[in-house]
């Protein structure tokens, strides 16, 4: 782990019912185990649990850019919903917009189930981090991070392979993935010799 750049991750669960105790959320858990596998970096987290509340979930986001985060992550309120708020709260706190990733996202999605083209997940940047909201579902949660694999092979690239460059183009920590899990791809001038 010494040869890894440390990385701060915020990972925000966005729900009414699980901040307010009514059941447990799987978020944040889900978001976590995922992070500690696919990444060889050592990893702080930052970990919020708040309500469906657009000024809140900003305040959210803009305080966790403030302690460090390279990589915020948010789960749930994406959907047409009227208190799913969170890509409206995402866009408000941005400096720039990455519509790739919810255009990905919803790709996979759509290869499980046909009401993906409900989803609403927006990626931006703001300062030096990238800030990513994922579906609610642990299931989906890892369905869109990792990308969707036959016989061991890559069929579809999960949005996650595009997350370590990413973050190196903002000026954060240089990501390192566990290609088992989700190999992250860099152009070939991009790529760290290993630290002897």
């Amino acid at each position: 782990m010494a040869d890894h750049d440390p990385v701060t991750i915020g990972i925000v669960s966005i729900s009414d019912r699980a901040s307010s105790g009514v059941y447990e959320d799987k978020g944040l858990p889900a978001l976590k185990e995922w992070l500690a596998k696919a990444l060889k970096n050592p990893i702080a987290f930052q970990e919020r649990l708040i309500p469906d509340e657009k000024d809140r979930i900003s305040a959210t986001l803009v305080e966790l850019v403030d302690a460090g985060c390279s990589l915020v992550l948010t789960t749930g309120g994406t959907g047409p919903a009227p208190r799913d708020v969170t890509p409206e709260a995402t866009l408000a706190i941005a400096d720039k917009e990455m519509p790739g990733f919810g255009e990905q996202m919803r790709q996979i999605s759509l290869r499980f189930v046909p009401t993906a083209i409900l989803s609403r997940q927006v990626a931006v940047i703001r300062g030096r981090s990238l800030v990513i909201n994922l579906p609610g579902q642990p299931k989906s949660i890892q369905e869109t991070l990792e990308g969707l694999k036959e016989d061991g092979k890559q069929v579809v690239p999960g949005i996650f392979a595009a997350v370590p460059y990413c973050v190196d183009l903002i000026g954060g920590p240089y990501l390192e993935t566990n290609d088992e899990v989700c190999k992250g791809f860099r152009p070939k001038s991009a790529i760290r010799a290993p630290k002897a």
